[in-house]
């Protein structure tokens, strides 16, 4: 069996229509969960970019090796879903970004890896004094489509799948949209009109970790009215819908090279994004909203069971797990992910099980925030559109504090060590709109999940390697 990761960024999933979006322009998305399984309700580990990435190409939860910022990846000593892919015959082919893996790795895992394209975003429109400045809603790109970075990382993958490839192979596709600067090709750039959305969750909520308003204030996003925000949500699902239009566009290359029949697609993204919700755009290194967690999990493998949707939770790094076992291929190293195999044919999930994701940074750990003197992010100055996240960090540490989530089919925490905590109850709550936190109605389930909690980090708080060393002298 061959298998295709296709990895947008940044989606989340109640913005693609089979997951219930009534604007969503997502045939492709939605035909291919019709022909395979869809999973309801699936959440990240971490909600920025590389610990995610690690944890679902791990099965391991970010603080089990420490993988919680933007710039410690994998590295040759720790195991990946592509390395174990690698060494067991496939040839592994990588177009896209990296948020995964440390240059050493690169040759244990990947048998090729490219990045093609020149941009892919228009330019900036508003003056840098314009309160809409720092909202990242930019204009539309308007270069040769072929130059665009997510097209000509897909149109590459096309072009292998028409070269009569050697089998068994893997394509990791990770793409950049719908990241923001939020801005796509014509006609996607204004394909939704705003005025059409549903409402958006609303701004200056009461029982709000910080961080909302400090995002809001440094970003100017305090000063734009709910018109620009719903244009940033409709050009939102402009770019899923241009990144619809390329999945459509791989899977018809599938077809016609007669490979669907063998090769197993997974279409999943590594965290969501505020797109305007609660009056924010992008995400937050410990917000751990669903917009953020939920991201949308399709699988279509040879002889699963078309058109099933599994309800119950799941974890996105259960993928690992999953496609191991579809290769037959046994894990070396200890994990938390579950195989999903039972529902690619037909079973339903746990509906008992509880999900975990995890964020933010420790005082003792100045070198993982964003925004520092030194390292990847130095000389960042105020025009640059990530500038004011690295000065809220540095500023405010503890907007960014570590933060821990649990969450059920009924209900999430989410804990802080210092700043608010949250609980939402998710069946007359499902938006996450109303935080009764230490509210004495929901003293018990309060309880139930921090004892969860702390079970949850005891049984994950590290693992051991299966090696072992002998205990004598040399």
């Amino acid at each position: 069996m061959n298998f295709i990761l296709f990895v947008p960024d940044e989606l989340r999933a109640e913005s693609v229509g089979c997951y219930g979006h009534p604007l969503a322009p997502t045939p492709n998305l939605d035909r291919l969960a019709a022909q395979g399984v869809r999973f309801d309700q699936c959440h990240v580990q971490h909600p920025v970019c590389s610990p995610s990435r690690i944890s679902f190409m791990t099965g391991w939860y970010p603080h089990v090796r420490g993988h919680r910022t933007l710039w410690h990846l994998l590295r040759p000593d720790e195991p990946n879903l592509l390395r174990y892919l690698k060494e067991a015959g496939y040839t592994v082919y990588w177009w896209g970004k990296n948020d995964l893996l440390a240059r050493a790795s690169f040759p244990l895992s990947v048998t090729s890896a490219e990045r093609r394209g020149r941009r892919m975003f228009g330019p900036n429109p508003f003056d840098f004094n314009d309160p809409r400045y720092y909202s990242f809603l930019y204009a539309p790109y308007t270069g040769p489509l072929d130059e665009h970075g997510d097209y000509a990382n897909v149109q590459a993958a096309i072009e292998f799948l028409r070269s009569r490839p050697q089998e068994p192979f893997v394509l990791y596709l990770p793409l950049t949209f719908p990241h923001p600067p939020y801005s796509a090709p014509l006609p996607w750039h204004d394909l939704i009109d705003p005025d059409a959305l549903p409402p958006l969750r609303p701004a200056d909520l009461p029982g709000r970790p910080d961080f909302h308003a400090h995002i809001r204030r440094t970003r100017r996003l305090d000063e734009v009215d709910e018109a620009h925000l719903r244009k940033i949500q409709a050009v939102y699902l402009g770019m899923i819908g241009f990144v619809d239009e390329l999945l459509g566009r791989l899977l018809h290359a599938l077809d016609e090279t007669n490979l669907a029949g063998r090769t197993a697609v997974f279409v999943f993204s590594d965290h969501g994004d505020y797109a305007g919700d609660y009056g924010l755009v992008e995400k937050w290194p410990s917000g751990l909203e669903d917009v953020l967690t939920r991201v949308p999990l399709i699988i279509r493998a040879p002889d699963c069971t078309a058109g099933h949707v599994v309800r119950e939770p799941v974890e996105l790094f259960d993928i690992m797990a999953t496609i191991l076992e579809l290769a037959d291929i046994p894990a070396r190293h200890t994990h938390f992910a579950r195989s999903l195999l039972p529902q690619l044919q037909g079973a339903p999930g746990d509906a008992a099980r509880a999900l975990f994701a995890e964020g933010g940074y420790a005082r003792h750990e100045p070198h993982c925030f964003e925004g520092r003197a030194t390292g990847p992010q130095a000389g960042r100055e105020p025009r640059e559109i990530y500038y004011p996240k690295g000065r809220l960090q540095q500023d405010y540490p503890e907007s960014v504090c570590r933060a821990v989530m649990i969450r059920t089919s009924s209900h999430k925490l989410i804990y802080r060590v210092d700043g608010l905590c949250e609980l939402y109850d998710l069946v007359s709550d499902p938006q996450e709109l109303r935080n009764v936190y230490g509210r004495p109605e929901y003293a018990r389930v309060q309880m139930v999940l921090e004892r969860r909690l702390l079970d949850w980090y005891v049984q994950t708080s590290d693992v051991t390697p299966f090696d072992e060393d002998p205990r004598g002298l040399p």
